[in-house]
């Protein structure tokens, strides 16, 4: 089916593409997997597929789908299955007017949900996926290593599921306000020894999960060395896709180190439903700009963000809002 993209946000990952340092993202390759849009044209089998689909209607697409079969998605575990397929870098992406889509993945957007904030269904389901796999976190403390959009949404997904504190790290003064204005404990690397302030907060435990946000050799040690004895290490971020990791000590405490990627099907449903609650935001610190636009704010966000926590790319002025 056809939808016109209204609002394409800018990930962490398409950076990385834009840098050529993503195997994901190989040119020639038109990006943009967070989105949201206005159903142009359903195809032929789409009705029958996804019976509550109309043309008009306002709607968000999981950009994740599976092309086959596998145990992991009989599981529910689409997005890990081996034949799994994501727009904006195995399919052409979302920023452009019009973007191809499979009608199965597609999610009306309630009444209350505007297309503006439609599109931020995929980077909350991200922020979603990183809550479950913390488990239980009950009156506990954790880290987050990075203030982007996405460690913004795991400490809030955090906070839902009741943590006690959530230190969160950042480099950058903005992102770390936004952080810190979300209730999280903001720690500044250039001032202070995150893991040492984490420890002295902590009684020297550390923290039941760490969070790295960011990628680095240097941030997942970080999780791990501010992470208690059995604690756990979740690394969402991927700016540099292989690093050495400090497997002594993750096996003398006995540390559980395991990747979050992406979403499921339910994480992305679930997802819709807290922005349609209003339980999850990224505002005020969203910026709208024309998708000519786009390469102006590539440069700024690989630089200097400042204070923004997401870019919505508009591809026509007169797309629907």
């Amino acid at each position: 089916m056809l939808v016109r993209v209204a609002y394409a946000g800018i990930c962490g990952s398409e950076l990385s593409g834009y840098l050529g340092h993503s195997s994901l993202r190989v040119p020639p390759l038109i990006m943009g997997h967070e989105f949201s849009g206005e159903i142009v044209e359903l195809g032929e089998d789409a009705s029958a597929i996804n019976p509550a689909l109309t043309p008009g209607q306002h709607v968000t697409v999981n950009p994740l789908s599976c092309r086959g079969t596998s145990p992991l998605q009989e599981r529910g575990l689409d997005h890990l299955c081996p034949t799994r397929m994501l727009l904006g870098a195995h399919q052409p992406g979302a920023y452009a007017e019009y973007i191809a889509v499979p009608a199965r993945s597609v999610l009306p957007l309630p009444p209350q949900v505007s297309l503006r904030i439609g599109a931020l269904t995929e980077p909350v389901a991200c922020g979603v996926r990183i809550g479950e796999l913390a488990g239980d976190v009950a009156g506990k403390d954790c880290l987050v290593i990075g203030a982007g959009p996405i460690g913004l949404l795991a400490l809030q997904n955090l906070q839902r599921q009741q943590a006690r504190r959530i230190f969160i790290a950042d480099l950058d003064p903005h992102r770390l306000a936004m952080g810190a204005d979300l209730g999280g404990v903001a720690l500044n690397p250039a001032v202070v020894d995150v893991v040492a302030a984490v420890r002295a907060a902590t009684d020297n435990m550390g923290v039941s999960v760490a969070v790295d946000a960011v990628g680095t050799g240097q941030t997942r040690t970080q999780c791990v060395a501010a992470a208690q004895t059995t604690g756990a290490v979740i690394l969402s971020g991927l700016h540099e896709e292989t690093s050495s990791m400090p497997a002594a000590d993750i096996i003398r405490r006995e540390i559980v180190v395991r990747g979050a990627f992406a979403y499921s099907p339910a994480n992305f449903a679930a997802a819709l439903n807290l922005l349609a609650e209003n339980a999850i935001r990224l505002d005020p610190w969203i910026v709208e700009a024309p998708l000519a636009e786009g390469g102006a704010w590539f440069e700024r966000l690989l630089v200097a963000p400042g204070n923004v926590s997401k870019v919505l790319l508009r591809p026509a002025e007169d797309a629907p809002v």
